[in-house]
């Protein structure tokens, strides 16, 4: 980009000597810094919106970053922003020099500066402005032109003038690039400029929605049973990705294979009376408590399942003896 004024920026890794053969390895940090040196010395400097606290031989230093992509600007000695996405990297040092001289005045208004402000970083959701900052003394008017990426970026506003408003919905994880061309349809190459804005969208953290006991039953009749299971499957429909998960428990003097009777007896009444698919059910066994228990667990989508809680060791459980009915003599 050809400006009023020129800037030459030179990147380098700052790296720590190499460690000899005996030297203990150390742990990286969890953040990186970045070193400014401009000449001439002691520009103003920004990173992030903030200015420079440090000022160490001759360098601004910004400590303790947090890795990803941080703005950093210059305010030259002629009052414009010179500004520039850097990209930090954690146990990383990395180096930054300034160059700056002014240029000579050209005679025609061509070529002319054109730079782009927009956000390093913003929210998924959030509107993304890219703004043009274009210094233009020619009598003819100028033609804006916008490309942005990736495809799917949706552009709200803006198309053909200086600023453009982007819609960031559905793009967490992707830089999104707006191209800029300004020119002022002579033709003339010198009058065409072309300027690009990058802004990072970061995936959002994983929102928590945990499973949840929606009711547990101890020695219930089973109308008893049947009602508190109505009340589940309306909790089921009303959420269509969620599943159920029905633990029983037999009692310490409960019948041999009493869990599995009560577990049978939820997940038939669910599938027949309800409707509920059988697909969206899930029973286990959780071994004993002191009396017959059912457990009744809502489980969202993702959800971690639920997990069995027994109270009574199976060494300690004494069932009660199988009733036989008698039969009649005809």
């Amino acid at each position: 980009m050809k400006v009023a004024s020129a800037a030459f920026l030179v990147l380098a890794f700052c790296l720590s000597a190499p460690a000899t053969a005996h030297a203990k390895k150390r742990k990286l940090a969890n953040y990186g810094t970045v070193r400014v040196r401009t000449a001439p010395e002691n520009l103003p400097l920004e990173m992030d919106g903030k200015p420079a606290a440090q000022l160490i031989s001759g360098q601004h230093v910004f400590d303790r970053l947090e890795p990803g992509i941080h703005a950093l600007v210059i305010i030259l000695p002629n009052g414009q922003r010179w500004s520039r996405n850097v990209k930090v990297e954690a146990g990383r040092i990395k180096c930054l020099t300034l160059n700056y001289r002014a240029a000579e005045v050209p005679e025609s208004s061509c070529p002319f500066p054109v730079s782009i402000s927009a956000p390093a970083q913003v929210n998924q959701g959030e509107i993304i402005t890219y703004s043009a900052d274009v210094s233009y003394h020619g009598a003819s008017d100028l033609n804006y032109t916008w490309t942005v990426t990736p495809a799917s970026a949706k552009v709200l506003s803006g198309a053909g003038s200086a600023t453009i408003a982007i819609d960031s919905t559905s793009l967490a994880g992707q830089d999104i690039t707006a191209t800029l061309v300004v020119d002022d349809g002579s033709g003339n190459r010198l009058c065409r400029q072309t300027v690009q804005a990058s802004t990072f969208v970061p995936v959002p953290p994983a929102r928590e929605n945990p499973a949840r006991e929606f009711d547990v039953c101890y020695s219930c009749s089973h109308d008893d049973q049947k009602a508190r299971l109505d009340n589940l499957a309306v909790e089921l429909q009303n959420d269509p990705m969620a599943m159920t998960h029905i633990i029983a428990y037999g009692g310490r003097t409960s019948r041999i294979g009493q869990a599995e009777r009560l577990l049978t007896r939820a997940r038939d009444y669910l599938i027949n009376n309800r409707g509920i698919s059988p697909s969206r059910i899930v029973t286990l066994n959780g071994g004993f408590r002191e009396d017959d228990s059912v457990e009744l667990w809502i489980v969202p989508s993702g959800a971690t399942a639920p997990r069995p809680s027994p109270t009574v060791q199976a060494g300690d459980v004494r069932p009660a003896p199988a009733t036989t009915r008698k039969r009649r003599r005809t």
